[in-house]
């Protein structure tokens, strides 16, 4: 179902590229938190995958370690600081591969996820209306996403919590028999059954993972949609009001045939069609390569043309034909194409010899 506005009008159209660039830089992507909660599980399971024969021998020398030096009657509360700190050092050396490993991951992952690493200060710019008490509880406890985010929570628990039942069941057969082990491998049995819960609850997780990375794009989507007026208000926005936009175009229009006619007095011929069409052609071999079309127009432009050449005393020479293809061929500015220049130089030199020009 579309979503709908304040005004009740409905979101139907997509979000245009200004819209998700807008949404993007307010810190509004489709993230799904249960992908960085598999990351961080999968990074974990790898790191004690990789690490984990490290990590017990470490693990297996701090235990023989404290016992021995505990025992020893000579250890004072200054012995116990020392041991204290060096024991911490120790386990910060000994874990930080592990956490490094999981932060790369998890933020890779991260970053795919929302399309790339982008930093903005919009999303931590405080707003006033996010601290109503009032709309905060609504939102809390009425809303769709509350709803489903206490709907995954409890699924989640009660589906690890499950996993485990099922995989300490499997191995009640087996725990009768760690009476008689050592101790060494009754740890290592219980790393092995930690293993395998978390190997499985990994696997449910990207499952859920998917899902709701899906919803959380679903979503994303449906709250970037636009109504058909906001479309027409960014278009407003972008390229212009359509009416600025068209006086904008009618003063410039205007201005040109001001200047075009400026340059009507310039010219040595106006040829004419005769009604519709007006061309003024002029030519000055030292400054052009050939006759240049200084105005040109039709109907009432092209009658005014022809006035302002009368008033000037520019000869008006028909011929419908050159008219026509002047005005068709020739853009205002440029110089007339080599297949024209015949019937140009025929025009030019009746035009010369009325005003007794060589």
């Amino acid at each position: 179902m579309p979503a709908e506005t304040e005004t009740g009008e409905e979101k139907t159209e997509e979000p245009t590229g200004k819209r998700r660039g807008e949404a993007r830089d307010e810190g509004q992507v489709a993230k799904s938190v249960e992908v960085g909660n598999v990351a961080v599980l999968l990074s974990g399971l790898a790191s004690l995958y990789i690490f984990g024969t490290y990590l017990y021998g470490r693990l297996e020398y701090f235990i023989h370690d404290a016992f021995k030096v505990w025992s020893d009657p000579s250890f004072t509360d200054a012995d116990f600081l020392a041991l204290t700190k060096r024991y911490i050092e120790d386990y910060i050396i000994t874990l930080l591969p592990v956490f490094l490993l999981i932060v790369m991951v998890t933020f890779i992952v991260q970053a795919i996820q929302v399309g790339g690493v982008k930093v903005t200060w919009k999303a931590l710019q405080p707003k006033l209306s996010k601290f109503n008490p009032i709309s905060g509880l609504k939102q809390l406890l009425f809303s769709v996403r509350s709803l489903v985010e206490l709907f995954k929570s409890i699924a989640k628990l009660t589906l690890v919590a499950w996993i485990a039942f099922l995989v300490i069941r499997s191995e009640m057969p087996y725990l009768i028999n760690l009476g008689d082990m050592e101790i060494n491998s009754i740890f290592l049995y219980i790393l092995s059954v930690m293993f395998k819960i978390f190997l499985w609850t990994s696997m449910l997780m990207i499952l859920i993972a998917i899902i709701d990375y899906s919803y959380q794009m679903y979503e994303h989507e449906k709250n970037l949609k636009m109504t058909k007026q906001e479309i027409k208000d960014e278009n407003k926005q972008s390229e212009g009001d359509p009416q600025v936009k068209s006086r904008i175009k009618g003063l410039q229009k205007e201005m040109a045939m001001r200047r075009m006619m400026e340059d009507v007095p310039k010219a040595d011929v106006v040829v004419t069609n005769p009604v519709h069409l007006a061309i003024a052609l002029g030519y000055d071999n030292v400054a052009m390569n050939a006759p240049t079309v200084l105005a040109k127009g039709a109907g009432q432009v092209a009658e005014n043309i022809k006035k302002k050449a009368k008033e000037h005393d520019i000869p008006v020479v028909e011929n419908v034909e050159l008219a026509r293809n002047l005005y068709r061929m020739v853009e205002l500015g440029s110089e007339i194409p080599t297949t024209l220049y015949q019937a140009v130089a025929e025009v030019l030199a009746y035009v010369y010899r009325l005003k007794g020009k060589v």
